[in-house]
């Protein structure tokens, strides 16, 4: 019993210590000869400063291609901006104010048309600062926030948003209620508009559909003498297209109006182009009339020969 008492406190007394260790530092210490997070070259901050100052610099420069609300397959359209204008055009501008007054009516709003029509025009010209817009939409006297978001857009350009009731009050004065709903608005409204805004003597009228590719401004240097209107030929529509020839000879022979011509129309004559044209309100109100009467007579043929 003594003996194998002191062999079991013997080999306790020859147990040594052993050091604890630390698992929660050897857990968290970085060894020297592992891979370390690659140091980029200066060369890499350099390239990567200048291509950021380059895409912002790009911002600056004017727009090159543009693409239209209304085109289904939204095609990238470029800009004409390197046609340079003919020397023998002279810039005109309104003698009162000094600006290139334009003009467009829709009969529905819709600010992305508004937009590229602005927008083409701006681009296209020499004197962007000499363009003022004015915009005619239905209750546009009423609709402030149409405008202010044009403004948001266009902030620097000349830029009017007016109403048409005015115009169309005048248009139902000179028609009956079956003439007024037959009429075609868009191309009878730019005749109207100079005797409602007196002070829109001399303008250029653009259907809202329309994109500039050319620089508006030559326009102005275009020379109406005694005459109201211009207009652009369009071949692509003939008279004969629009109105018979029997309808023609029987307005000759039956009507005596000093706006019908004596000699007999030319058939298959171009159409002039009325979705662009320069208009001289000074010289309108003849004009006015035979464009009213001409309107009233082809919707009534129109509608006989449909009967």
């Amino acid at each position: 019993m003594s003996s194998s008492y002191m062999s079991w406190r013997s080999s306790a007394s020859n147990r040594r210590p052993t050091q604890p260790t630390n698992t929660s530092k050897n857990r968290g210490t970085i060894y020297p000869d592992l891979n370390q997070d690659p140091t980029p070259k200066p060369v890499i901050h350099f390239l990567a400063f200048a291509l950021i100052v380059f895409l912002g610099l790009l911002q600056f420069l004017p727009a090159s291609h543009f693409r239209h609300p209304s085109d289904p397959h939204r095609n990238w359209v470029p800009f004409n901006s390197h046609s340079s204008p003919s020397p023998t055009v002279k810039l005109t501008v309104d003698e009162d104010d000094g600006l290139i007054h334009i003009v467009s009516w829709m009969q529905c709003l819709d600010l992305k048309v508004l937009a590229v029509l602005a927008n083409s025009t701006l681009s296209s010209s020499r004197y962007p600062d000499l363009l003022h817009f004015h915009f005619f939409t239905p209750q546009a006297d009423k609709d402030k926030v149409s405008f202010y978001k044009l403004k948001v857009l266009f902030p620097h350009p000349n830029l009017e948003l007016h109403g048409q009731e005015k115009v169309k009050e005048i248009i139902k004065r000179t028609s009956s209620e079956a003439e007024y709903d037959s009429l075609n608005l868009e191309e009878i409204a730019p005749f109207i508009i100079p005797s409602v805004h007196q002070s829109l003597t001399k303008f250029i009228y653009v259907s809202p559909n329309l994109i500039l590719m050319g620089r508006i401004e030559e326009l102005t240097g275009i020379d109406l003498s005694a005459h109201a209107a211009a207009a652009a030929e369009d071949c692509s529509n003939r008279l004969n297209s629009y109105v018979s020839s029997d309808v023609l000879d029987a307005i000759q022979r039956s009507a005596s109006k000093p706006w019908i011509s004596v000699t007999p129309y030319v058939k298959d004559a171009c159409m002039p182009d009325l979705s662009l044209l320069l208009i001289n309100g000074k010289k309108l109100e003849e004009f006015l009339e035979a464009v009213l009467w001409w309107s009233k007579v082809l919707n009534w043929s129109d509608r006989n020969q449909h009967q």
